[in-house]
């Protein structure tokens, strides 16, 4: 009867060490699932942490060189302001004298004092205001010299044909300054001429002296030449030649004698 009494005593016993012994091992387990998730986490954490330092770290280390300038040796800045300084003061020069370049190509030649005068005889003889005939006169000088041609002789045609209306327009239709005839003398117009390039005083001109040499070098003659641009290269008593002449001896006495001058 104690022999059975032992046995049913032993089982219990048994029982109870292999419960314990999974139990313990669910909890063995259990930590090891539990060390298994935090760690790759907290490495995670770990690699976040590292990350954001290397990104302030490189953030620090190149703001200051692009934002703050007093990263940036004096001595550099002086280095530098003073090359640019030198760059400028180079180029001034070269500026100025392209611009002075550019200028005198665009202008005109100033008027010698002689048409100055005869100028103002002009605008008082003709009632014309001064500011209209400057760009008339600068023509007639810079065209008679290019054509070998005295400047105060095609004023002088001019002061016959037009009294210096640059619209003036005869009853055959010769337009312009030196009344030329349109229909006539196209070819003689430049490749840039305007929609009405006969009314233009520059162009008119242009056009009007290479009219004359065309008739002085026809008739042999600037007497026959300046009748024929007249209109009347028969005329024995060369009228139109006459009154060019006079008009002339009239300019040339007021540039020598000054404003005053008066026919």
């Amino acid at each position: 009867m104690s022999a059975t009494i032992s046995l049913k005593s032993t089982r219990p016993r048994r029982s109870d060490a292999t419960l314990s012994f999974i139990q313990y091992a669910l909890v063995i387990v259990g930590l090891m699932l539990l060390v298994g998730t935090v760690k790759p986490a907290f490495s995670d954490s770990r690699k976040d942490d590292g990350g954001q330092r290397q990104a302030a770290a490189m953030t620090e280390s190149v703001a200051p060189t692009a934002t703050s300038p007093a990263t940036v040796s004096p001595s550099l800045m002086a280095e530098e302001e003073a090359s640019i300084t030198t760059a400028e003061a180079q180029a001034v020069p070269a500026l100025k004298e392209a611009v002075k370049k550019e200028t005198f190509a665009a202008a005109p030649a100033a008027l010698r004092p002689s048409l100055q005068r005869a100028l103002d005889y002009v605008s008082d003889r003709y009632r014309v205001a001064p500011e209209a005939l400057v760009p008339i006169f600068e023509t007639a000088q810079s065209v008679g010299r290019e054509r070998k041609l005295d400047p105060l002789l095609i004023i002088a045609i001019i002061g016959i044909e037009s009294r210096f209306n640059p619209f003036a327009e005869s009853p055959v239709g010769a337009q312009g300054l030196m009344q030329v005839m349109p229909d006539i003398h196209k070819d003689k117009l430049p490749e840039d001429a305007g929609e009405q390039p006969f009314l233009d005083p520059v162009t008119n001109i242009q056009v009007g002296v290479h009219v004359l040499e065309e008739a002085i070098r026809w008739r042999g003659s600037l007497t026959g030449g300046l009748q024929h641009y007249g209109g009347s290269p028969t005329d024995p008593a060369t009228g139109y030649a006459k009154k060019v002449f006079a008009e002339k001896q009239r300019l040339e006495k007021a540039a020598k004698r000054g404003s005053n001058s008066r026919a």
